[in-house]
């Protein structure tokens, strides 16, 4: 079940897909909507074009975005919520196939990137009540129910100005203001452009997501620190860690992403086990890039096993990547292993600056 998202133009989507079919009879077009297919051929003749997931069976996710939309909208206990720029997210619609595979979370993810970019303060996308496992989606990360538009469909709406910034995933992409502090996990190179494929992508993140742990938002760490100087809800670098033969590994060596820390469990200490194995592979879930046996031969062998779940909040790119020699010649690499490392406020906004981020855009009160 390989395949990819990508973007394309609405005119070379096969709209007789039976994926389109529940589309087509949601919205067959009424006095306060325009039908699915005449909306699906006005965007063809414009030139547009929609973020699409396409697999040998056919087309398994669909995402379209418009930017700047400036309407009002009507609700039905009488509310209009005032006609101010907003980014909608027009269709959003994940196929049966793909339920726990984490294509949903990335889609939802690759629209909040592009909204927290544009500046925009508002994003909104309705959806009708029987869609459960979407709206679940959007709660989690942050999206609040309104009310319900003339069509019946609930209106959901984040807005920048209204975080929850204690909770990580509501406040996606964005990251407290209240962090002083950041910590670093470094990940060889192999396991880490698995994990972090969008940050050797060099802004095409909108346009590719391999169906694999890549996908996700969320991340899983394992491994065996001895100090550990972050705990939940900090910041943290992630530091490429060049395991090659080719050039210098302090100019290869670089950090490339940056994740809040939402769950730390320690599986093992000193030789003792703190969980069963199971209750261990539940955590870990689907967000490793370790596959069961890899796993048990973990929790079997390792004296320390620690799990650390991470939200992937965001990335450098191809290009922009802070290698070592930067850090340590502009007094960014604090010294010693990179999960002893502790990053100051001022070296977080260096850093940051350096991998070409707007920290006022990213980092909020």
């Amino acid at each position: 079940m390989a395949g990819k998202f990508f973007r394309k133009s609405f005119a070379d989507i096969n709209l007789d897909d039976q994926f389109f079919d529940s589309l087509k009879n949601d919205y067959p077009g009424n006095e306060f909507s325009r039908g699915f297919i005449e909306w699906f051929h006005k965007k063809a003749e414009e030139g547009k074009e929609a973020l699409v997931f396409e697999d040998e069976q056919g087309v398994g996710a669909f995402v379209n975005v418009k930017s700047n939309e400036i309407e009002e909208i009507r609700l039905q206990d009488g509310l209009t919520l005032p006609a101010v720029p907003r980014l909608k997210i027009t269709t959003i619609k994940i196929d049966e196939r793909y339920r726990n595979l984490r294509i949903g979370e990335g889609a939802i993810g690759l629209t909040l990137w592009q909204w927290r970019d544009s500046g925009i303060n508002e994003i909104y996308v309705t959806v009708f009540e029987k869609h459960v496992s979407l709206i679940f989606l959007l709660e989690k990360y942050g999206f609040s129910c309104v009310g319900d538009n003339m069509n019946g469909e609930r209106v959901y709406l984040k807005d920048r100005r209204k975080l929850d910034l204690s909770d990580p995933c509501k406040a996606f992409p964005f990251v407290s203001g209240k962090i002083n502090h950041a910590g670093c996990l470094a990940i060889d190179m192999q396991y880490h452009d698995t994990m972090f494929a969008f940050s050797e992508l060099a802004n095409t993140l909108q346009e590719r997501v391999d169906i694999s742990v890549a996908n996700g938002l969320k991340k899983v760490y394992i491994g065996s620190p001895i100090n550990l100087n972050f705990s939940t809800g900090d910041l943290v670098f992630i530091y490429r860690k060049y395991t090659g033969t080719q050039g210098k590994s302090g100019y290869k060596s670089c950090i490339t992403s940056y994740c809040m820390v939402t769950k730390i469990a320690k599986v093992k200490l000193s030789g003792k086990a703190l969980m069963s194995f199971n209750d261990y592979r539940q955590i870990v879930g689907n967000k490793s890039v370790y596959y069961d046996q890899e796993l048990k031969i973990k929790y079997d062998t390792l004296y320390q096993l620690t799990v650390i779940e991470l939200l992937y909040c965001g990335y450098f790119g191809a290009g922009n990547n802070v290698n070592w020699a930067w850090l340590n010649n502009n007094n960014c690499w604090p010294g010693g292993h990179p999960m002893s490392l502790r990053f100051s406020q001022e070296q977080i906004d260096k850093i940051m600056k350096e991998g070409r981020v707007d920290v006022s855009n990213v980092i909020i009160n």
